[in-house]
């Protein structure tokens, strides 16, 4: 379920969606943790760092309009909705790492009564969300404040989604036991 943060705060990155480099293709090790993966996009990543980003989404390399992810981390899009709260997070189809923090937070998200789906999720209805955030072993939860494409730009209030900041407490309070783990993912070791 990943590792829990120093941090008690959130701070928002800034993400600009690459359309000329993919970082996996099917048939390939997109699903797989290893070099290969990521050192062919550096490029896109160290220019969009250049000016200002923190980070690339990474489109389909079939169609280049589905999200898959953000560099080393799992995306989702949260739609606040007549019915409650969905969150969508990118099918896994061999292209995209399966995370450990992803699967949590789809598990985690489902126990509190939202309805998660992993689903295609093109660009423009990730930026029609109500809030994004990326997971990681390493980052746990990051909320997205801004999306740039092309000529789009879209903020997310601040990148202090509620949504965010609850699943973040939710599972950094598990992996520091300060609440009941109900999944049965901590482990004592001795």
């Amino acid at each position: 379920f990943g590792s829990p943060s120093v941090m008690d705060q959130l701070d928002a990155i800034r993400l600009k969606v690459e359309t000329d480099f993919h970082r996996a293709a099917p048939g390939g090790t997109g699903d797989t943790k290893c070099a290969g993966n990521y050192s062919p996009v550096l490029p896109a990543q160290l220019e969009a760092k250049s000016n200002g980003f923190n980070d690339v989404i990474y489109l389909d390399a079939v169609h280049n309009k589905y999200v898959e992810e953000v560099s080393s981390c799992n995306i989702f899009a949260v739609f606040k909705e007549r019915g409650g709260v969905r969150i969508v997070t990118p099918t896994l189809r061999g292209t995209i790492l399966p995370g450990v923090t992803r699967k949590s937070v789809i598990e985690l998200g489902r126990m509190r009564g939202y309805s998660v789906e992993e689903a295609d999720l093109s660009i423009d209805e990730l930026l029609q969300a109500d809030e994004v955030f990326t997971t990681g072993t390493a980052v746990v939860i990051s909320p997205v404040g801004h999306i740039a494409f092309g000529g789009k730009k879209r903020d997310y209030k601040g990148g202090q989604g509620d949504v965010a900041k609850e699943m973040y407490k939710a599972l950094t309070d598990i992996q520091l036991a300060r609440t009941e783990d109900p999944f049965g993912w901590v482990v004592d070791v001795i």
